[in-house]
């Protein structure tokens, strides 16, 4: 919230309002800054102080705006800004320690930038840092982003290179809705019309993108993160069934959306899916769920809990 802002940080929020909304009054300024006006006009003293042209004028079309031919830094970051900016990219992008790293050497450029007085502490935030890799995120290619984003934005059907986990390839023309950014893996919202269903398809897998000379119009009122949540566990390549004896209530703090749909089955429930990898579907996600459970059907399934099985029984067997 802008109360919480310094003096300094108010005053280039203030260069934000005027560049953006030329002729603001001073009631105008603290309405959208959240303060008096006589504080408003300070932060605009503060602007003119340090060289920024500021000019005023009275009357009903009166207010400030910057002088003609005013010339802008072209990054303007408090220190507060610099330092959660340099935070949340070594947050996503651990590598970015490394000037040779793509984000690394485009956050140094950015922290070159800046003026001394806040470039600094972000620099040296940045060198000396260390951020542990997140081995469940993916870093998708920046063309193939890019160019999802494009289609996205034109609002172009798109024809797309895919790989599954499983190794499977396909091409598939689709309906791209919306590129979602879910706990540091990126994924397409799409229409497939190979599937002729939704689908959501993980950017790091996607081998190749072109647009195609096709339109669409996507759903009205899209929620693309609820909508990515509800179909992150259909489509693929072998169907998952799991029933549990315990309440839903009870089991469903344990699902991950992409392990399924939870339904209420008699005083129990049952976790209805699909999954390209049943080992990890056995391994890393059933076998966290502190309940009794069965698989009903999906042989795959059965074969990876067996091998499971096996291998803990052989462990036990060790203290025996």
């Amino acid at each position: 919230m802008t109360s919480d802002l310094s003096p300094t940080a108010r005053a280039l929020r203030a260069l934000e309002l005027l560049q953006a909304r030329p002729g603001s009054t001073a009631t105008e300024l603290a309405e959208r800054l959240g303060v008096t006006e006589r504080a408003a006009r300070r932060y605009v003293g503060i602007l003119r102080e340090a060289g920024i042209a500021v000019e005023s004028s009275r009357g009903p079309h009166g207010g400030y705006r910057l002088g003609r031919g005013t010339r802008l830094p072209a990054v303007a970051f408090t220190q507060e800004e610099a330092l959660g900016l340099v935070m949340a990219v070594l947050d996503g992008q651990p590598a970015a320690t490394d000037v040779d790293d793509l984000v690394g050497s485009a956050l140094n450029k950015v922290i070159r930038a800046l003026p001394e007085s806040v470039g600094r502490q972000a620099g040296e935030l940045r060198n000396y840092a260390q951020a542990a890799p997140d081995r469940y995120s993916s870093r998708p290619d920046p063309a193939i982003t890019s160019a999802l984003i494009a289609a996205v934005a034109a609002r172009r059907q798109v024809l797309i290179s895919y790989r599954s986990e499983s190794g499977g390839e396909w091409d598939s023309e689709a309906e791209p809705w919306a590129v979602v950014v879910r706990y540091g893996r990126w994924y397409l919202l799409c229409y497939s019309y190979r599937a002729a269903a939704i689908r959501t398809y993980r950017l790091d897998r996607i081998r190749a993108v072109r647009q195609t000379g096709a339109t669409f119009e996507p759903p009205e009122a899209l929620d693309p993160v609820t909508m990515l949540e509800e179909n992150l566990g259909t489509g693929w390549e072998f169907p998952t069934r799991v029933v549990f004896e315990a309440p839903m209530v009870e089991v469903a703090p344990w699902i991950r959306p992409a392990m399924g749909k939870l339904e209420v089955l008699g005083e129990g429930c049952v976790l209805i899916g699909s999954t390209s990898n049943p080992a990890m579907y056995v391994q890393e996600w059933l076998a966290a769920v502190p309940y009794a459970f069965y698989i009903d059907g999906c042989p795959e399934l059965i074969e990876e809990l067996a091998k499971l099985s096996s291998r803990l029984s052989s462990a036990l067997k060790e203290h025996f």
